[in-house]
């Protein structure tokens, strides 16, 4: 077990004005820089002494990353380092994606929501205390998961995805932006690539060190929320054990396209049931022209579960993430 300590190790600190900047910094320290949004995930791990970084690039001085920001297309990009109060109170994400207000209302408190940013929460590593104590599972370079084990704590662990790790992904933006058909906008050095938010996360499976697609030198600069499912019918829900300042259990968004009571169209996504976002693509191919009813909702919600491998304390996740499914085919909007 890790010694918990309040003094941070040294490092050197950077504080650019510009991406150019940054990206500059992120390249010439690679895998030992440290790109810093609110801190509040930053500093767990620096006061815990887990992380040691070489370089910390605190990002809260370009302003070319905060803000949202008309496209085109009729969409909206939303820069990574726009606080999640930012986006929640934006008039043109409560009006246009609900969805995502919601959802990024429901991680944790209006304080921390006032520092916390939308590219923090999207890429905050998981919340495995295991890992985040400092043991050395397979996570951090080990060869054993200890939430795997006869007599481990797993009933925040997953459902879906296990590969040697069983660690799941905390976001509560990513499922809403999953279900809105996100956009993730990420530069280097070599230029700028844009990437699907589902295949923005990645599995242990994929590598087991990481949560996204996100390798050093790389940057998340903003998200782009398509027109396309502007004012979708939205349905959002966490379900966590306080009603503030907590991580999922269980959480599920969903964008729907109706006509009278028909499904034209679905995209929904759940979370903390894997090691990443899990798209519902299965459940969206049979909702598609149905009719909304109970006997729908029932069937997606059973879909949405087949496969689930339960851990010792976590069963009830199955139940939990089936009615969620359930209830986000025949529930009224947020």
């Amino acid at each position: 077990m890790a010694v918990i300590r309040d003094t941070m190790p040294a490092f050197e600190l950077f504080q650019p004005t510009s991406v150019d900047e940054a990206l500059g910094l992120l390249d010439r320290y690679g895998a030992d820089a440290w790109p810093m949004a609110g801190g509040l995930d930053s500093f767990d791990w620096f006061k815990d002494r887990i992380r040691r970084p070489a370089a910390v690039v605190d990002l809260g001085g370009i302003e070319d990353l905060r803000g949202v920001r008309g496209m085109p297309d009729g969409g909206l990009e939303i820069g990574a380092m726009t606080t999640l109060t930012g986006v929640v109170t934006h008039a043109d994400v409560i009006s246009r994606y609900p969805l995502l207000a919601v959802g990024a209302e429901a991680a944790a408190s209006p304080q921390i929501r006032n520092q916390g940013t939308l590219g923090g929460n999207l890429i905050q590593d998981t919340r495995c205390w295991y890992y985040r104590d400092g043991w050395t599972c397979y996570r951090a370079g080990g060869n054993i998961c200890y939430a795997d084990t006869p007599t481990a704590m797993n009933r925040e662990h997953c459902i879906f995805g296990a590969s040697r790790c069983v660690a799941v992904n905390p976001s509560d933006s990513a499922p809403a932006l999953i279900a809105l058909d996100a956009k993730m906008v990420i530069r280097n050095q070599d230029g700028e690539r844009v990437v699907d938010a589902e295949d923005f996360w990645i599995g242990p499976s994929i590598d087991i060190r990481r949560m996204t697609v996100l390798e050093p030198g790389d940057l998340l600069v903003a998200v782009r929320l398509p027109a396309a499912w502007a004012d979708a019918r939205p349905y959002y829900e966490k379900i966590r054990d306080r009603g503030v300042w907590d991580f999922p259990l269980v959480n599920v968004a969903s964008a729907m396209k109706v006509s009278g009571t028909t499904i034209e169209d679905i995209r929904i996504a759940v979370n903390a049931v894997a090691p990443y976002p899990v798209r519902l693509t299965a459940v969206e191919n049979i909702l598609r022209g149905a009719e909304i009813s109970e006997e729908t909702a029932e069937r997606a919600g059973s879909l949405a579960v087949r496969g689930a491998q339960s851990l010792a304390h976590n069963a009830y996740k199955v139940p939990m993430m089936k009615n969620l499914v359930k209830r986000a085919i025949r529930g009224v909007e947020v």
